[in-house]
């Protein structure tokens, strides 16, 4: 028996589903097998040349020294006037704090908001981290279910039913990881005088705000009332829109009491980002804004044939996507089949490691997202991938009897 001592607040944690596949599916590579990943939420594109070229100016210039805790002055001015251009707020500098990724920003909003026991409203399908942030704060995730009829949204009366005196904040994640699906302005609308009725806090992370498709139009509910801004916290970066994930850049706007105890906390554990990285983000808030059109345009090409690709699998139900660069399409008919070896295929994980085994693709279990009986796919990834991929994932299911 280990004398090591572990903190019994880890025991609900569970590692993340997506990074787990994606390891996985790398570990295969290296062994020499040819495996299409559909795991990573993360741009097969390069950073633009002019954001890098920010980074290599900041690097010469000696532009490497510990800067302010919430980011550099001229970091968080950018980030304010992004925000008013993107959505008409306005926010001062001082609301504003940079962290190491959005992922960052929201663990952190989540520790100070959160005593015991405090509850989270958190629709499912959910990215996998909200529910584990959550306990990580000591708070109580409350899962909402949606479905794909309701276009993955709440609606006023299933959101009425989840609150409690112990709710403190609600996630709004639009649009949507896994399943790319966002709220219109009605949507947004309908439940806004809930959350001012019992001033709730609306965390609106809005990581994918920029990969919209269609007719689809990006809300930021804040916009919604005067009383709607004080109760939304804003939570964005640049990860997704100008593919810099390994930068880690997210920031968060807000009620400033918020963004203060953010910055207490931020300054007790990484302190500021990393100066380059700041640098390279006032690049790519100030700088052109083409590149981020060309690469959303390109992921609006994939997503039609990823969606119609799975569409033509018999038995496969897939939502069209609004948002995002993600597919989610409903597996369930295949969960209990068995694999040509007589294995039975008992359940969404098992199915993804057949699929991984059988078919060489890697893909992520929906149970992980609050969602069993799903898969999500990542079309941020060739055109020339996505139609092998769902070449070799059609021919894997139609083995199974």
């Amino acid at each position: 028996m280990s004398i090591v001592r572990l903190a019994s607040r880890l025991a609900p944690i569970k590692p993340s589903i997506t990074l787990a596949v994606t390891a996985k599916a790398a570990k295969l590579r290296a062994e020499g097998m040819d495996v299409i990943g559909f795991g990573a939420g993360e741009p097969d594109f390069d950073t633009p040349a002019h954001i890098k070229e920010a980074a290599k100016r900041a690097l010469d210039l000696g532009d490497t020294k510990y800067t302010h805790v919430a980011g550099t002055p001229s970091l968080r001015k950018a980030v304010a006037k992004e925000l008013e251009r993107a959505h008409g707020l306005r926010f001062s500098p001082e609301q504003v704090i940079v962290s190491v990724g959005a992922k960052h920003s929201l663990y952190n909003l989540f520790q100070v908001l959160l005593d015991p026991g405090d509850e989270v409203i958190i629709p499912a399908p959910y990215w996998v981290s909200y529910p584990d942030m959550v306990m990580l704060a000591d708070g109580k995730p409350v899962i909402l279910p949606t479905t794909a009829a309701s276009g993955f949204r709440v609606t006023p009366e299933s959101l009425r039913m989840a609150i409690t005196p112990r709710t403190r904040a609600f996630v709004l994640n639009s649009p949507s990881n896994p399943t790319g699906a966002g709220y219109d302005r009605a949507s947004l609308e309908a439940l806004r005088p809930i959350f001012e009725e019992h001033e709730i806090l609306v965390v609106s992370d809005d990581i994918y705000r920029r990969l919209v498709y269609g007719d689809f139009v990006f809300h930021q509910i804040a916009t919604l009332s005067p009383k709607m801004a004080e109760l939304t916290v804003v939570v964005d970066g640049l990860s997704k829109s100008h593919a810099m994930t390994g930068w880690r850049i997210g920031f968060m706007a807000g009620p400033k009491p918020i963004i203060d105890a953010v910055n207490t906390l931020q300054g007790q554990s990484t302190s500021n980002i990393t100066s380059i990285a700041q640098a390279a983000a006032v690049a790519a808030l100030e700088g052109p804004e083409e590149c981020v059109e060309v690469m959303r345009r390109e992921f609006d090409k994939r997503r039609s044939v990823m969606v119609d690709g799975l569409r033509s699998i018999p038995g496969v139900r897939c939502f069209d996507p609004q948002g995002a660069f993600y597919a989610f399409p409903d597996v369930s008919a295949y969960v209990g089949k068995h694999a040509p070896t007589g294995k039975q295929v008992q359940d969404d994980v098992a199915l993804c490691d057949y699929l991984l085994d059988e078919g060489k693709i890697a893909v992520v279990p929906g149970s992980g997202f609050g969602a069993p009986g799903f898969v999500r796919l990542s079309y941020a990834t060739s055109m020339e991938n996505i139609t092998r991929g769902i070449a070799r994932m059609a021919d894997a299911l139609s083995r199974l009897s």
